[in-house]
């Protein structure tokens, strides 16, 4: 690994590129073998320009340009339910269904699932891994038994399976004790047989305790209904264990031992909002929707216009659905809101309380025939008339005749000959200036210099001296005269 220097990082501080694209130079840079100060200038320029090049242009509708790249690819999914991630024995919802999911960010999933990674041993030692699944998959009582209803007695009869048991770490007593701590009943035990009687001797309350039993859960998380367990291989890796599940409780999940709190992922976006925070939400709503499209075979969608829709779904801080009931209800244009849905009710709404559109936005600006302020829409472009004509029609004109030189027109104060040095043909400000300092301030002064002395200062050439020198002796003789 190449070592980073110091100049090496102000080289890619100095950049205009995102954070995390800074630090992926950097870490790229590391496993390099060896890295010169050239080479990563000339690496991070490269960068730096196609990431320029890929920002969208000033005033693009970006909006627009997102619902429509993402709508219309759209239109060819599915609306089916498909096997998640190649495990045949868990449904989950794909297609159509499972992006109107995500946008109208439904609180609870139709097929809630979670992808579950282990940690050291566990994702390993496949016996470690099942004592987590049993952690994780809820054991209600029809699991671990059979129930039995004698109707002369009037109790119920659970035998327990031994197998079982053993097989999920739990011992009769636990069961027992699980059961007088929910319910209100009189209950005995023998081995793995354990009676059960209402307190109240009725039929009634006697099957209402069957349906009770059948549904209390004595290990595991009450969500989860079920948990595989599969042997993954990721790249060259030897593989390890991770677990699919129906049912999602991402909160409880991450306190189990075992469980890889930083891989482990759910397909419910308000679960890992509440546990993780809006920022996690936004990555899970980009990922899932991603995935949702890859699925379908529609992975040339850029990631971009995901993002956008991410964003504007949690810019307040908390997950808002794209939809009347969240973005699209809550604009702050009349006309805008009511061009999605509920017309009239919006309408009557903003006239009763006085509501004012400033035609801000696109959808407004296109119901009244506005230009929208976007794209040449939102450019104020004037021009004079008449200063600009197309090359073709502008008339040929005779070529005006070269300006004749000034000639100075000299006073005389005193009987004394006077003129300004840039009177004379040619001597600007700074040739003055450079006259001035040679001494050279008078006619005389000029007259008796000779070709050498004013080729010497700065901007005066061979053929400039001789016209000057000329220029001088025809005024001198016109002052003798």
């Amino acid at each position: 690994m190449a070592k980073v220097t110091s100049a090496i990082q102000e080289i890619v501080s100095s950049k205009d590129l995102p954070v995390r694209l800074k630090e992926d130079l950097i870490s790229t840079f590391q496993e390099l073998d060896k890295v010169t100060k050239t080479q990563a200038q000339s690496i991070a320029t490269e960068v730096e320009l196609v990431y320029l090049r890929s920002r969208v242009e000033p005033l693009e509708p970006v909006g627009t340009v997102s619902a429509q790249s993402i709508g219309e690819p759209g239109t060819q999914m599915t609306m089916n339910t498909f096997h998640y991630a190649g495990v045949a024995e868990i449904d989950v919802t794909q297609g159509l269904p499972r992006l109107i999911e995500i946008v109208d960010a439904r609180r609870n999933p139709k097929t809630p699932t979670m992808t579950i990674y282990l940690e050291d041993d566990y994702a390993h030692d496949q016996e470690k891994a099942y004592s987590a699944v049993w952690e994780i998959e809820a054991s209600p009582l029809i699991s671990l038994g059979t129930i039995s209803t004698d109707l002369e007695e009037m109790h119920l009869k659970i035998n327990l399976n031994k197998k079982t048991l053993i097989t999920r770490g739990m011992k009769p007593d636990q069961v027992a004790a699980k059961i007088e701590e929910k319910l209100d009943v009189n209950l005995t035990r023998k081995g793995h047989k354990i009676i059960v009687a209402p307190t109240t001797t009725t039929f009634r309350e006697l099957l209402q305790l069957v349906s009770t039993l059948r549904t209390l859960v004595f290990k595991g998380i009450e969500s989860i209904d079920r948990v595989v367990l599969r042997k993954e291989v990721f790249g060259d890796a030897e593989g390890e264990f991770v677990l699919y599940t129906e049912g999602s409780a991402f909160e409880k999940v991450l306190k189990i031992e075992g469980v890889d709190a930083t891989r482990t992922t759910t397909n419910n976006i308000h679960e890992i909002n509440q546990t993780l925070g809006i920022e996690a939400a936004r990555e899970a709503i980009i990922n899932e929707t991603k995935s949702t499209l890859d699925g379908q075979g529609l992975d040339d969608v850029n990631v971009r216009h995901l993002m956008l829709v991410s964003d504007m779904m949690t810019s307040t801080g908390a997950i808002e659905s794209i939809g009347r009931h969240g973005v699209s209800g809550t604009k702050g244009s009349v006309l805008a809101r009511a061009a999605f849905e509920v017309t009239v009710n919006h309408l009557i709404e903003a006239a009763v309380y006085g509501e004012k559109d400033d035609l801000k936005g696109v959808t407004e600006n296109v119901i009244v025939g506005k230009p929208i302020k976007l794209g040449t829409g939102d450019v104020s472009l004037r021009m004079r008339h008449g200063s600009h004509v197309p090359p073709g029609l502008k008339k040929k004109s005779k070529p005006k005749p070269p300006p004749s030189p000034k000639t100075p027109d000299p006073t005389t104060e005193s009987g004394q000959f006077t003129f300004k040095l840039t009177d004379l043909p040619g001597v600007g400000p700074k040739k003055a200036e450079a006259l001035s300092e040679a001494g050279f301030t008078t006619l005389e002064s000029l007259s008796n210099a000779s070709e050498d002395d004013l080729c010497a200062l700065p901007g005066i050439s061979t053929s400039y001296a001789n016209k000057l020198k000329s220029t001088i002796e025809t005024l001198l003789k016109q002052n003798k005269k």
